[in-house]
């Protein structure tokens, strides 16, 4: 979508600082602040990803229905392991990657809304499509984030869902009438071409919740009136779609924890170093992850046009150099 380039090219905040012509004055000891991240040249020189992993060095997904305890669970998992626990991506998540101390406006997040999705699935302007389209991309730069986290740290990831199992709200979607045929065959594309550069979870843990009792839990929630129906069919996706077909390349537990893991099936098996070095080019260039969803396809729920377009960018502007302004202040 359109406003999420500008996102990425114009970033807000301290990170908007590095975006417009700042006059560095020499001095002593001085030079200008500079991020020193991986590169072909680490790698030349000798920086290698796989010394620094152990046994531990894994990426688990912990999936379920909604309301269905996988946050508390993942976060316990992860103190009890050592690992790094990452909670579920939302409409904000850029926000909280480029350190806004308060979300910006929802037109310059995807313009689409949980709440109005709950409250109005089948609404007329397309915002259920927007909202799947949109979280799928969080959930893909999260990922890339907990990757690189992984290979630069040696620390294992627990994340709440990814991008690979995102696919059981967009059959629920499309089950219940919220979203159309064209919408489906939208994502079917970007999904494809997308999720093919990353490596699935070394281990999904499937939370199973009936869907009865996961309504009885949202009616204590700010979501109260959620369908069964919507949620029977993401219970169904998961155990007829992805449990299936994630099964062939992760480990999977759906029930007992406890279970032994042998983590000796999947892509992971086959990397080296090589492979490694360019995943994490990959993953820690977030331009080019989001460019993995965007494709030359007309989408009335997803387009803007270009009057629309030409307003969001100067107000997003309008947002930056307003913010740089409070910065500079800041320095006297």
């Amino acid at each position: 979508m359109a406003l999420r380039v500008i996102r990425m090219v114009f970033p807000t905040g301290s990170t908007a600082l590095s975006s417009v012509n700042i006059v560095h004055k020499a001095g002593v000891h001085t030079s200008p602040v500079r991020r020193l991240g991986y590169g072909w040249w680490a790698y030349a020189l000798g920086e290698r990803t796989t010394p620094r992993l152990n046994r531990l060095s894994k990426i688990f997904a912990v999936e379920g229905n909604l309301a269905s305890g996988k946050g508390a669970f993942a976060q316990t998992l992860a103190d009890k392991l050592g690992m790094l626990y990452m909670p579920e991506a939302d409409t904000f998540y850029i926000d909280k990657m480029t350190g806004e101390k308060q979300p910006l406006h929802v037109d310059f997040n995807g313009m689409c809304s949980l709440e109005k999705f709950y409250t109005d699935p089948k609404a007329a302007d397309g915002n259920s499509y927007r909202l799947q389209h949109w979280m799928y991309l969080m959930r893909l730069l999260q990922y890339s984030d907990a990757i690189e986290h992984m290979l630069t740290t040696g620390q294992g990831v627990i994340l709440e869902r990814s991008p690979f199992s995102d696919m059981v709200f967009l059959e629920a979607m499309s089950k219940q009438g919220y979203i159309r045929k064209e919408c489906v065959n939208h994502y079917n594309e970007i999904k494809h071409i997308s999720i093919c550069e990353f490596l699935p979870p070394h281990l999904v843990i499937y939370i199973d919740q009936p869907a009865e009792e996961v309504q009885k839990k949202l009616k204590q929630t700010l979501y109260p009136n959620v369908p069964l129906a919507y949620l029977k069919s993401i219970e169904d996706s998961y155990k007829k779609s992805y449990l299936p077909t994630v099964s062939e390349t992760s480990e999977l537990l759906a029930y007992d924890v406890t279970q032994y893991l042998s983590f000796e099936k999947g892509p992971w098996l086959e990397q080296d170093d090589v492979s490694y070095h360019h995943m994490r080019m990959l993953v820690e260039d977030k331009d080019r992850v989001a460019t993995l969803t965007a494709i030359p396809r007309f989408l009335p729920e997803i387009t803007i046009g270009a009057h629309d377009f030409d307003e969001k960018y100067f107000a997003y502007r309008s947002v930056c150099l307003g913010l740089i302004l409070v910065e500079r202040l800041k320095l006297f």
